[in-house]
């Protein structure tokens, strides 16, 4: 009904229980609903939501992987860059020997 008429939250956005998962379809895509009441036809009805404080600990998570994999490529590129200057200063050396 909420998608077609006026509602009401009756209760927020909560983290769904083990029983509301086995039970509750909105409970699937997100883990979190709402308890919801339309105004025309008076019924009370679960509607899935986002919660806010999970979307946060979501993003939070992805941003520190994202630091960690940018700290082991900077490694990385630190490492091969003396390896390539190892091989350049070799390099000039023998020629410099080789006169």
């Amino acid at each position: 009904c909420w998608r077609v008429e006026d509602f009401v939250v009756a209760q927020e956005c909560s983290r769904c229980s083990s029983f509301q998962m086995k039970t509750v379809p909105e409970c699937s895509p997100t883990g979190f609903v709402e308890q919801i009441s339309c105004a025309t036809s008076k019924r009370d009805e679960f509607k899935s939501c986002r919660s806010a404080v999970m979307e946060a600990h979501v993003f939070w998570r992805f941003v520190g992987t994202m630091m960690g994999v940018a700290a082991v490529f900077a490694v990385l590129v630190v490492c091969r860059q003396r390896v390539l200057d190892r091989k350049a200063l070799e390099k000039v050396r023998k020629q410099i020997e080789s006169i």
